[in-house]
């Protein structure tokens, strides 16, 4: 399994693990809920054991359909879209899986109940009276927010650089920390000449592509991307990881690699192809927080 699939695979892992979380909570709400004075009782067919099922049942299979569709989907294809675009398309895919849930659980949990087949008409008459069941939108209410924050906070783990964000709510480098680290400096050859024969905005658009073009190569070699800078990226390995297998060697020559096999596409739309030379070092650094209205983990 290459890095970028383990980190997908980590997100959805957490994905599914806060959505049970949240499922469980919800559970407890309404079985409090109605068994308040506000509430006209529990059903006769409530059981507390029933619903949990039911909601960890569908925050389950919601955090498998939902969360894959927005981790390997929604956030590698519409990744230059507007986070506002991103996260109005995904509330609307929810609701199409809300209704995809709804159908299956119908389908697995009223025959079993009856005990009769789905061809019988008792149990169809059961399956309809379950679709309709206004539980339905209660749960497109409570879990739009649910799927749109997931939405967010994927695009602020995009914005701070993969596991930069959970150091940041944790507090890890509220307090500077020494670290020993290996940096990449990698930059663009000709920039100048570059951005003379193509205009400002094509010559954007090249290191717009560049730069997402060696993305992949960076993070198989377990990379984080530190900052960018101009027409330079700053690649950062923790000492161990970028040492292990000379991955912060080899990451320079498949980024090489990867741009000689898009070489065709960079010719036909800038009749060049971007070349680029890189400076290397290691040593101890310290990292910390900075900023007061806009925080940064900068190593120095």
């Amino acid at each position: 399994m290459t890095q970028r699939m383990q980190l997908k695979m980590n997100k959805l892992g957490i994905i599914v693990i806060c959505w049970l979380i949240i499922a469980f909570i919800i559970t407890l709400y309404d079985y409090f809920t109605l068994r308040s004075d506000i509430s006209a009782g529990l059903g006769y067919k409530f059981t507390f054991a029933n619903h949990l099922i039911f909601n960890m049942g569908a925050g389950f299979m919601g955090a498998l359909l939902g969360g894959s569709f927005l981790v390997f989907y929604v956030n590698e294809k519409y990744r230059d879209k507007p986070y506002g675009f991103t996260i109005i398309a995904v509330i609307i895919s929810f609701i199409i899986v809300v209704g995809i849930i709804a159908i299956t659980l119908g389908l697995i949990s009223i025959p079993i109940q009856t005990g009769k087949p789905l061809s019988d008409e008792e149990t169809q008459k059961t399956l309809t009276r379950f679709l309709k069941n206004p539980i339905h939108v209660k749960n497109i209410i409570v879990w739009s927010p649910v799927v749109a924050l997931t939405q967010i906070m994927l695009q602020f783990n995009t914005k701070f650089g993969e596991g930069n964000m959970w150091s940041m709510i944790r507090g890890k480098y509220q307090t500077p920390k020494e670290e020993q680290r290996i940096f990449m400096f990698v930059d663009l050859n000709s920039s100048t000449t570059i951005a003379e024969k193509l205009g400002d905005e094509k010559y954007h658009q090249l290191l717009k592509e560049f730069f997402a073009d060696i993305t992949n190569p960076i993070l198989d070699n377990k990379g984080e991307i530190y900052q960018y800078v101009g027409d330079e990226v700053v690649i950062a390995w923790r000492y161990k990881d970028g040492i292990q297998y000379n991955r912060c060697v080899n990451c320079f020559f498949d980024m090489k690699e990867q741009i000689r096999k898009l070489s065709t596409k960079y010719i036909s739309k800038y009749d060049l192809v971007p070349g680029f030379k890189a400076g290397i070092h290691c040593g101890k650094v310290v990292a910390g927080e900075v900023g007061i209205i806009k925080r940064d983990i900068t190593f120095s």
